[in-house]
């Protein structure tokens, strides 16, 4: 990599300040270090996420402007609510996880690779089983057509990444998700970078600084948040 970024130091934890954060790139702020459950939740803590390639060692970001979604702010057209209790699709959390992850990771249409990748998959399955990354999953039937991923910690749910195998199902994911969540009182979720489908969907940019201000001021990263999906 030809880009001048600091490198992450093995033994600690520690992450640069997300505001020295590259530009272009917009939000590349480190690179190197592991995945162990310990360095991603500070890092999430933080607003810190990894993204990366498979023959790239970890790149971790802290994007300006931040996509998020509200969770009261969730946008659910007729035709999507009608869908949701028409009882097409049932939907579970926490069922199946590895299986949404390997959703998760198939490559989308007009790409051949993923970013999600073997070593990707086995630290966020970890996280799981510590109890503090979740998945909601959507079913045809008895097959799982759609899901959603993410970490949740003390009211934020950092969002990383949904799938969709048929028409709608990553939709009645999110708005499961989102509908749970609000209830719950969360403040935030976290969608990271912009696309077109999350902004269909209610989501929408704000500021680095401001995104900063529903980060945990305080966070026991030991302590998994209380999931409000069952």
């Amino acid at each position: 990599m030809s880009l001048s970024l600091p490198w992450l130091d093995d033994e600690s934890l520690d992450f640069p300040d997300p505001a020295t954060a590259l530009t272009t790139p917009n939000g590349l702020l480190a690179v190197g270090g592991d995945l162990r459950p310990a360095r991603l939740l500070k890092a999430y803590e933080l607003g810190i996420f990894p993204w990366y390639n498979e023959e790239q060692p970890p790149l971790w970001w802290s994007p300006d402007p931040r996509m998020v979604l509200f969770p009261q702010e969730m946008h659910i057209s007729r035709s999507l609510a009608k869908l949701m209790k028409s009882g097409y699709f049932t939907v579970t959390s926490d069922r199946t996880f590895a299986r949404v992850l390997e959703g998760c990771a198939e490559p989308r249409p007009g790409s051949d690779g993923t970013w999600l990748s073997d070593e990707m998959q086995a630290a966020y399955l970890q996280l799981h089983e510590l109890g503090h990354a979740h998945s909601v999953e959507v079913w045809r039937d008895d097959l799982l057509v759609g899901g959603v991923y993410g970490i949740a910690l003390e009211g934020i749910f950092y969002g990383e990444s949904m799938f969709s195998r048929v028409s709608n199902a990553s939709k009645v994911a999110m708005a499961t998700l989102a509908g749970k969540l609000a209830v719950a009182n969360f403040r935030i979720i976290d969608c990271q970078v912009a696309s077109p489908h999350l902004s269909s969907l209610g989501a929408r940019l704000i500021s680095r600084a401001d995104f900063f201000r529903y980060l945990p001021s305080a966070t026991d990263i030991s302590r998994p948040a209380r999931w409000p999906i069952q």
